[in-house]
């Protein structure tokens, strides 16, 4: 057990099976996952979060969770045809309207105790289309921003086109893997991006006019987005407009 407090990374139980597997250890028992996590630790160097980071993205996912929730009752309203089930529908809406509520207030006050954290999130925020709900996601989600080379950090959100050729043949180059709720937090701040960040929108506009599908060029809009972040929290400034 790790000490109370201690800086820590957490490993998906397919990542880590998946190590095991390539390295030959098919028995599992206590023992050998205890040794194949210490191995795993010391040949990849995961990076590792502390219990702030890991609370923070507690609370982020329950709030993503909600949206969810929210979003299906929506759904469910609109089909109901039975006053009861009415009645009950908009009770569990406004119940999921106030604990939202709470999560972000409670997402905020976590943030606001640790002072670096707080000006990561203002940093991001300065950004512009990139809201305070969408920082706290990313502060969450992507604790390594700033630390990264651009092309790692659109990758580690899933948003670096995959290149598949083998020979003389070439596939369609396309976005896999990646931090999946990262890419969902994204997708909306790109779409008010196109309309109010002007660096964005000349990225957007550039692609459709080359004949670029929507979503391909919203798509980069949205890499777009985690490269100027991951610049921004490196070097600790926050966004200013591109000189005309």
């Amino acid at each position: 057990m790790r000490p109370s407090g201690a800086p820590a990374h957490r490993a998906t139980r397919r990542q880590a099976r998946r190590f095991a597997e390539a390295t030959g250890r098919l028995a599992k028992t206590d023992r050998i996952d205890a040794l194949m996590l210490a191995r795993y630790g010391a040949l990849l160097e995961p990076p590792v979060r502390s219990d702030l980071q890991n609370r923070l993205a507690e609370l982020v996912a329950a709030r993503r969770s909600l949206m969810r929730d929210r979003t299906a009752t929506i759904n469910r309203l609109k089909t109901l045809t039975i006053d009861l089930l009415k009645r009950h529908g908009r009770h569990r809406l406004r119940q999921i309207e106030v604990q939202i509520a709470s999560l972000d207030a409670a997402i905020a006050a976590l943030v606001a105790e640790d002072p670096h954290l707080a000006r990561r999130r203002d940093v991001l925020a300065s950004i512009p289309g990139l809201g305070l709900i969408t920082a706290h996601a990313l502060l969450a989600g992507m604790p390594e921003l700033g630390t990264m080379e651009e092309g790692q950090a659109a990758a580690l959100a899933g948003l670096a086109p995959i290149t598949r050729q083998s020979g003389t043949w070439r596939g369609r180059r396309s976005i896999q893997g990646g931090r999946a709720a990262l890419r969902q937090a994204l997708y909306m701040p790109a779409i008010v991006a196109m309309r109010f960040n002007p660096d964005l929108k000349r990225v957007y506009d550039r692609l459709t006019t080359m004949g670029k599908h929507a979503k391909v060029a919203i798509t980069a809009v949205m890499r777009k987005f985690i490269v100027l972040a991951n610049a921004l929290l490196r070097d600790n400034r926050l966004w200013t407009p591109k000189a005309a």
